[in-house]
């Protein structure tokens, strides 16, 4: 299944990670992949730390209880982004950009299925949802082209989910989703001059 979270409203990433609890509740596993954010930490970023770490001491002290939280701590993020792309002081080659978009999409065709000849992923084809965090605005930055987004979500597994967030998706991306929903903005504290708020938007 294919899922467009797009629009120029906040909440694109925030319902992404929402849909990741939800499928974690049901005892399954999933990751993001962030194309743009760059290596400052959020909120979800120390989460999911605390996860990885209780994982690691319930592996060594309460394997039934690890049993019983199953899928629980199975919740990954990975930033693959290099930040904003030529705004906000952002002084890297554009080419970094790109190559670290192109790592990105690969990263997610080898997590995808098992089995590919490149991959060397221990965790590959088993996560059931995989969100491609602002994949929409690598596209619209012309870090990727649309093609080669469609070519590698052209053989998701009907039992796997797959999440392309951010704004400016293309028409085509729509076209191929099974479901899409716009977050329009209404009002936004930004355009008052107020930065972002710790806990609500990073």
């Amino acid at each position: 299944m294919i899922i467009v979270f797009t629009g120029n409203g906040k909440g694109k990433t925030t319902a992404s990670l929402g849909q990741m609890v939800r499928v974690a509740g049901r005892g399954k596993k999933a990751l993001m992949i962030q194309f743009i954010k760059g290596p400052w930490i959020s909120g979800e970023d120390i989460f999911i730390s605390k996860i990885k770490s209780q994982k690691s001491k319930l592996e060594k002290i309460d394997k039934s209880l690890l049993e019983e939280m199953e899928g629980f701590y199975d919740l990954d993020i990975r930033k693959m982004g290099k930040g904003f792309v030529g705004i906000l002081g952002d002084k890297l080659p554009r080419e970094e950009h790109i190559k670290a978009a192109k790592e990105a999409l690969e990263c997610f065709k080898e997590e995808l299925v098992p089995g590919r000849p490149s991959s060397a992923s221990a965790t590959a084809g088993t996560w059931d949802l995989i969100v491609l965090d602002e994949v929409n605005v690598a596209v619209s930055l012309g870090l990727l082209k649309v093609g080669e987004v469609l070519d590698a979500i052209k053989d998701v597994p009907d039992d796997k989910f797959v999440i392309l967030s951010g704004r400016g998706a293309p028409e085509e991306f729509i076209e191929a989703a099974d479901l899409a929903t716009e977050m329009r903005e209404i009002k936004h504290p930004f355009n008052d001059g107020k930065m972002g708020k710790i806990a609500v938007e990073f």
